[in-house]
């Protein structure tokens, strides 16, 4: 292989891994954001979409109105627990990158909205949904949310009105990598 190809290769096989690594940004309660009687069901809403590692959560409300508490499991979801949250979110469009597979508990950290209903739970999906790795050897970043015992179980296709919609990153470095590699081969 001489060097103009290798650096061709080398090129395309870049581009290709960057734009396949982006993950989607959802918008918990699409365009009411973050509130307490949102058109359609924080639960409902999880349901329906489908979130992967590398995706992006982001919480749209008025600042200091509100707050977004990440919560450790699902007693502490259910019973509204704010007294030790893992993460407070509360610049009024907060935002949490998914690092692993999981579930992920969401309350609101105002008064007793949580009681009320203001709250999303929701499950990332492996990267292999047919091998579950185990919690020790599954690399974790910031934030640090404890794992699951359980793997998620794939929930419905991701609605393009809850998603900022990335895919045009991935065609232009699929069109970018196709030029590269006519140009340089």
């Amino acid at each position: 292989m001489d060097y103009l190809s290798f650096v061709a290769f080398f090129f395309v096989f870049f581009l290709s891994f960057i734009f396949s690594s982006q993950g989607y940004k959802f918008y918990v309660g699409g365009k009411d954001g973050w509130v307490l009687k949102p058109s359609e069901s924080y639960d409902h809403w999880a349901e329906r979409n489908r979130f992967q590692v590398n995706d992006t959560i982001v919480f749209k409300y008025k600042k200091g109105s509100d707050s977004v508490l990440v919560v450790h499991d699902n007693d502490d979801y259910l019973k509204c627990n704010k007294t030790s949250p893992i993460h407070h979110l509360k610049d009024g469009h907060s935002r949490l990158k998914f690092t692993r597979n999981g579930r992920f508990y969401f309350i609101s950290g105002k008064d007793d909205n949580c009681e009320k209903g203001q709250k999303v739970l929701v499950v990332v999906m492996s990267p292999n949904h047919h091998k579950s790795p185990s919690p020790a050897s599954s690399p974790v970043t910031t934030p640090t949310l404890p794992p699951e015992s359980a793997t998620p179980a794939p929930a419905p296709a991701a609605s393009a009105a809850a998603v900022d919609v990335s895919s045009s990153n991935v065609l232009f470095g699929v069109f970018i990598s196709l030029i590269a590699a006519a140009v340089f081969l």
